[in-house]
């Protein structure tokens, strides 16, 4: 069942000079529920300014962007957004940040142990305590990424969060994120610059072209799990993306 549909849309910004840049041109995306959609493509292509689209941060200047066939035109806690530094509060601990969403919607009911169990599942366990500044930014990417999963948000929307990460912690992130997405069956969207990344996690890869960003080309992921990231098949299909990639 669709879930996602990215109809027709283009997209315009105005530079410093005034003057307009055609951001994203005729975009159209159909997503289903359960799906990991990863989109990847040159700097500068309009990808984040899709995932925007998709959360309501942003409007098209044609066509329309539909979660369930209702048209986006505002943020919805329905759709997460865990951004690529993960934006926590720094004066509120691990497990506040957790639940800060759960508070805001839900006063001081909120379910605790909900939070207990992410603050397990995300490895954070002994740390809830502690402060964004006396974590580990992989430690912090793992809470934002808690901060938005425990909304049990319909859409979760992945704004490159493991782009300013070390390679060894990249990939414990990713673990996490593969891990939570097959418990949860979210539907999940991450925009990023990382071949590897894009295969290891997406049941789809969506590449697209340079600046005007169009979609090139949707890439079904034949790689079954688990990945393993040094295996023949995920180096030739990594080729494969390799050469839609060159323009």
């Amino acid at each position: 069942m669709v879930q996602l549909a990215v109809e027709n849309v283009d997209r315009v910004l105005d530079d410093n000079n005034g003057q307009k840049i055609n951001v994203l041109e005729d975009i159209n995306l159909n997503v289903g529920s359960g799906e990991f959609i990863s989109i990847i493509g040159p700097s500068g292509c309009g990808k984040t300014t899709l995932l925007r689209l998709i959360s309501g941060l942003d409007t098209p200047e044609k066509g329309r962007v539909e979660v369930d066939g209702n048209v986006i035109d505002q943020p919805d806690v329905s759709r997460g957004y865990v951004f690529q530094h993960g934006s926590l509060f720094p004066w509120e601990t691990i497990k506040d940040n957790i639940s800060s969403g759960l508070k805001a919607t839900n006063g001081r009911n909120y379910d605790k142990k909900l939070v207990d169990h992410y603050i397990e599942l995300m490895g954070l366990k002994g740390f809830e305590n502690a402060y964004p500044h006396q974590v580990s930014g992989g430690m912090a990417q793992r809470a934002a990424l808690a901060r938005s999963i425990v909304l049990n948000p319909e859409l979760l929307l992945l704004d490159e969060p493991m782009g300013a990460l070390d390679a060894f912690t990249r990939a414990d992130v990713q673990d996490v994120i593969q891990r939570v997405w097959k418990q949860t069956k979210t539907t999940m969207i991450l925009v990023t610059h990382d071949i590897d990344e894009a295969i290891y996690l997406g049941t789809r890869i969506v590449v697209m072209t340079p600046r005007p960003g169009r979609i090139k080309e949707i890439v079904d992921n034949p790689l079954e799990f688990p990945r393993k990231r040094t295996s023949d098949e995920f180096l030739q299909f990594r080729r494969q993306i390799q050469d839609k990639l060159n323009f």
